[in-house]
């Protein structure tokens, strides 16, 4: 019969451990053990002839196509340069986010061309669109982060409908006592 042994220090614990492990486990043949597989496919980059890579990019009611290359980090919106189609100091740091977040500032030459919605639309979608495409460029580099900050996923928020019967979509009408 075993003898009970009283655990009073750490290494009592160390040295009783292994042994219970040992007795308490089924013997169970390696070939038995299951096997685990990593199926998550490896994540390929997608760029054309000429090196460049797209995105689609979306908010409220605007979309963005947008095509990043490696260059000196000139962004392109519509034919302008990015400073002269988005006159906001904070649509400018909106676009620029995905590479601030990605560390890759000024490596990559952005054209893209947006339509629909305003101005705050616009320069979401374009952020959305250039998140996608760095990730569509090397996703071993630039997914992790760009999904830690939610850039890849599309801001399902628009405005809502008006409703028959009111001034706006929850404003009501004045409330009369007489």
């Amino acid at each position: 019969m075993a003898t009970k042994k009283t655990v009073k220090s750490l290494e009592d614990i160390k040295s009783v451990a292994p042994k219970a492990a040992e007795a308490s486990a089924p013997a169970v043949p390696a070939a038995a053990a299951p096997v685990v597989a990593n199926d998550t496919p490896k994540r390929e980059p997608k760029r054309d002839g000429q090196g460049r890579a797209y995105g689609t990019g979306r908010r409220k009611d605007a979309a963005a196509r947008v095509w990043v290359k490696p260059g000196r980090g000139n962004i392109t919106v519509n034919g302008k340069g990015q400073g002269d189609y988005f006159a906001r100091h904070t649509h400018l740091l909106i676009i620029n986010q995905p590479f601030l977040i990605a560390k890759c500032v000024n490596q990559f030459d952005v054209f893209c061309t947006v339509e629909g919605g305003g101005l705050s639309g616009q320069a979401g979608a374009v952020r959305h669109g250039i998140s996608r495409a760095l990730n569509a460029y090397d996703p071993a580099n630039y997914r992790a982060p760009l999904k830690k900050a939610g850039f890849l996923t599309r801001d399902s928020r628009v405005v809502e409908r008006k409703k028959v019967g009111l001034h706006k979509a929850r404003r009501s009408k004045q409330w009369a006592k007489r």
